[in-house]
């Protein structure tokens, strides 16, 4: 049985990754992963304290992560991911870690288990990386509302920041990255950066475009 496609919606907090994962997954008719956020049981209490909290909150996220890729991993239909799974370790874990959120002991523990983890998994054909500017990524974050994340300051969004552009650079020299700077391509509504982006995938994959949920 063949795979479908993978396509991977990767950026920082608040950047639009669920809206485009959602639309784009309803345009083309691909099986999409959110990101499980709302049902996390740690992610309250790790804004209120971060250095308790944060070694449970990526084990988590890693194991619902883990547990869904292995799932689509193998679907014969396409799928999109609202963030992956790599973006635990490479951006997450390592500024919590830098920061002094998390113990050299947890963290070691932590990206030992995630390498092994992800020895099972397929990568993803393509990521599209959402980009914006901290001052954005905070005005996003405040429009949404979200209880848990009133204690996300800007100091955390600009690391995780930097920690994105310094991942990206290493993950093109392992696969295919599309990177879109959202604060000049605007993608939400019916933009002509929005339709010219669901054109580009049907055209980088034609017989993708065809396999249709329930087709």
């Amino acid at each position: 049985m063949s795979q479908g496609y993978f396509l991977a919606i990767a950026g920082n907090i608040g950047v639009g990754k669920t809206e485009l994962t959602n639309r784009l997954s309803g345009e083309l008719g691909w099986l999409a992963y959110y990101e499980p956020v709302i049902h996390n049981p740690y992610l309250d209490v790790f804004y209120a304290d971060m250095s308790r909290w944060s070694f449970h909150l990526q084990i988590y996220f890693l194991s619902e992560r883990f547990k869904a890729q292995v799932q689509i991993g193998g679907s014969p239909l396409p799928f999109i991911q609202d963030r992956t799974i790599y973006e635990d370790a490479e951006i997450f874990a390592r500024t919590l870690f830098e920061q002094g959120s998390m113990t050299e002991v947890d963290y070691r523990n932590y990206t030992s288990l995630f390498g092994i983890m992800v020895g099972f998994l397929r990568k993803p054909d393509l990521i599209i990386y959402l980009k914006a500017s901290p001052g954005s990524l905070m005005s996003r974050i405040a429009r949404r509302g979200r209880e848990s994340e009133k204690g996300i300051s800007l100091e955390y969004i600009t690391r995780l920041n930097d920690a994105y552009d310094d991942w990206m650079r290493r993950a093109r020299l392992a696969g295919e990255v599309l990177e879109i700077d959202t604060d000049r391509v605007p993608l939400q509504g019916e933009t002509d950066a929005f339709r010219d982006l669901v054109a580009d995938l049907k055209r980088r994959y034609p017989r993708q475009a065809e396999l249709k949920l329930g087709s």
